[in-house]
């Protein structure tokens, strides 16, 4: 799957994109992010606290519980704020 990331999850993580296959049993956006903190410093410090996030699956807002199913692409950024 294809993972986006934005703001400041961009800049901790190192980059705004990156292809993965996450192993079985991370079934949801929660579980994802969980596994991810787990693949460098930079993502460990971009999702230590899963609650700042929001995500999309496919290009539609989800809640950090939702399932993954069969997601081609994930986006991962910080709440967004208007103006």
């Amino acid at each position: 799957m294809d993972l986006l990331y934005f703001a400041w999850v961009r800049e901790a993580v190192g980059t705004g994109q990156e292809t993965v296959e996450p192993p079985a049993g991370v079934e949801t956006i929660a579980a994802l992010i969980d596994w991810l903190a787990t693949r460098s410093p930079g993502h460990a410090e971009a999702f230590r606290e899963p609650a700042r996030l929001r995500a999309a699956i496919d290009q539609q807002f989800v809640p950090l519980d939702a399932a993954l199913g069969s997601a081609r692409e994930v986006a991962i950024f910080p709440p967004v704020t208007g103006g």
